[in-house]
């Protein structure tokens, strides 16, 4: 059974929380416990029905306010395939979490709700989505309930938003009506708009097919731990253990370890301590080398064809996730892949406005949530893809190296 990340976003009060409510409620995702508790706090709340909202928004000042401030992460599984939903915040001031859940979703919900139509927040959300390469994008076009379940007023905000994709280069767009409140086209057809012939919001998060956003072209494996266990049954066992990003990997497959440059060929690939003809992204396995050759946590063992960079010195977009500002000229470490190296962020070349992707120069600093675009040097080589060929390959994150704690995510150029 497959997996399925996605993201929901939208503006405050568009109905977020209340759709993934509505999703784990009408799935039976829902344990009995939790259930009663929530139960217990709609009828606090004097509403006389079940507040779905409440079983995303986890925060006491989330619950108190009505908003969604924290990323919040929710599992459930259907028959067909398994999902992990992250609940975005709308409010501007909480980019860094959207960026956050949004760096490794495979789709976006993006909310509209019916009465405002297409406003500044959808618009940022979708630019987020763009910059980040989400290859998926549902529009679901809640509350419909509030405006008469109208299919005049749902192809008026269908037509505004494709104006916005096309400009904004978002190619794989789908419009779904829907109310999250009564359960319109969630998990089960409506009854109110029957000139809507489309899927269900959960039938097409099942059925959609994910194959296509997977590259199997060029092979990208980072290792992650060298096992020698080096007993007697196994003496001059040395297999390289990690996730394979992307490609296939093998038995006799030519390969490079970067960013040293070496050649060798693959002697057996290993998939759950079993040898396998072949492993493929994103799987995680270990791969075993003809030559011996010292190979490290970090490098990379890539195929023949289409080499990744291996750089020093590159430019990168960040979205800057601290409330200390960036100054040009700071030292932190970098991550990529299983490869963490110290580095300085040189120059800032500009602050991309997220709402009308205007390029702002002159920055004398960057401040908590601004996107910037700058050139980052490190102590020594890297090996990436530019986030724009190979998504997979090309993300990383600037680290605190004296907190240890995450200041920036980073996409390669």
């Amino acid at each position: 059974m497959d997996l399925l990340r996605f993201i929901t976003a939208g503006s405050v009060d568009d109905g977020k929380s209340t759709l993934i409510g509505r999703l784990l409620y009408d799935t039976d995702s829902i344990k009995v416990d939790q259930l009663q508790a929530i139960l217990k706090q709609s009828k606090n709340k004097g509403e006389g029905e079940i507040d779905l909202a409440l079983f995303t928004d986890g925060l006491r000042a989330e619950r108190e306010q009505g908003i969604t401030i924290d990323v919040a992460y929710k599992y459930f599984s259907t028959d067909k395939r398994k999902f992990i939903i992250a609940d975005a915040p709308g409010h501007i001031q909480y980019t860094r979490n959207m960026v956050t859940g949004a760096s490794n979703s495979d789709l976006i919900i993006i909310l509209i709700d019916a009465r405002q139509g297409v406003v500044e927040q959808t618009r940022r959300h979708s630019i987020i989505a763009s910059l980040l390469q989400i290859p998926h994008v549902v529009v679901a076009i809640n509350k419909m309930d509030m405006v008469d379940y109208s299919e005049e007023v749902f192809n008026a905000i269908k037509s505004d938003y494709s104006s916005m994709a096309n400009q904004l280069n978002i190619k794989d767009v789908t419009f779904i009506p829907i109310s999250a409140l009564v359960g319109d086209n969630i998990v089960n057809d409506s009854v109110y708009m029957p000139w809507y012939k489309g899927q269900t919001l959960l039938h097409f998060l099942e059925n959609i097919s994910l194959v296509n956003d997977i590259n199997h072209t060029d092979g990208r494996f980072p290792v992650q731990y060298v096992i020698r266990p080096q007993s007697d049954d196994l003496h001059d066992y040395r297999g390289y253990a990690g996730k394979i990003v992307s490609g296939i990997y093998k038995k006799g497959d030519k390969v490079t370890i970067l960013p040293e440059g070496i050649e060798s060929e693959i002697e057996a690939v290993e998939v759950h301590g079993k040898e396998v003809d072949e492993a493929y992204a994103p799987q995680s396995a270990v791969i075993r080398l003809k030559d011996d050759i010292d190979v490290n946590r970090g490098n990379v063992i890539s195929t023949a064809r289409n080499q990744p960079k291996v750089e020093q010195e590159f430019d990168a977009t960040i979205c800057w996730m601290d409330s200390r500002p960036l100054v040009a000229g700071n030292k932190y470490l970098l991550q990529v892949q299983s490869k963490t190296v110290r580095c300085v962020v040189r120059d800032i070349h500009y602050k991309l406005d997220v709402n009308s992707l205007e390029k702002l120069t002159d920055v004398q600093q960057v401040s908590l949530n601004d996107v910037v675009q700058v050139t980052i040097k490190t102590a020594s080589p890297i090996v990436f893809d530019s986030y724009e060929s190979l998504r997979a390959n090309g993300g990383a994150i600037l680290i605190d190296e004296t907190a240890f704690t995450t200041v920036a995510g980073c996409m390669l150029h």
